[in-house]
């Protein structure tokens, strides 16, 4: 038998919840995460933005909440509005990749990760106001030295950000 999921509070955004001895943050309202990996011409879109919980820049997949505004949200759409809101970049076709949990034993949130297939730049990006986001146009083959200057400057890394490190940490 399945012991009872007790809400302990609930916010706008998160709930946090209780099932026996174990306790855990969820989306509220049945919000969903996507993230993109936008990735074109040998080169990725990257972002770089203040993240109030770590008290620190940290550098990601361009990403954004689906249905926190507009319930029912399709993911594509929420992941192109949020790709181009953030990186100034629209792309030309979507390809939903899978779902993906980022930290199971604390966090019941997954996130949908997308393809971005043929990029055009149609802004600046920076995403909506107070995000202040830097958008980072990465070749694929600098991705690792520019997260280690980014460490060194004290930028942590979001974990999503192992898709594009996955050969080199497992080659010798």
């Amino acid at each position: 038998m399945t012991e009872e999921i007790e809400t302990v509070w609930q916010g706008k955004f998160i709930t946090t919840k209780r099932q026996g001895q174990w306790e855990y943050v969820s989306r509220a309202r049945n919000i969903e995460a996507a993230v993109i990996l936008a990735v074109d011409d040998g080169h990725v879109l990257l972002v770089e933005q203040y993240r109030v919980p770590l008290g620190a820049d940290c550098l990601e997949l361009p990403a954004g909440l689906v249905g926190d505004e507009t319930a029912g949200e399709a993911i594509e759409l929420a992941a192109g509005r949020e790709l181009e809101e953030e990186t100034g970049y629209r792309a030309g076709r979507l390809e939903t990749v899978g779902r993906f949990a980022s930290s199971p034993g604390m966090v019941s949130e997954t996130f949908t990760l997308v393809r971005a297939h043929d990029l055009v730049k149609v802004g600046d990006g920076g995403g909506v106001e107070g995000e202040n986001i830097t958008v980072h146009r990465v070749r694929l083959d600098q991705v690792a030295d520019l997260m280690a200057d980014k460490r060194k400057a004290g930028v942590l890394m979001d974990v999503k950000l192992l898709t594009l490190l996955g050969a080199q940490l497992i080659q010798n």
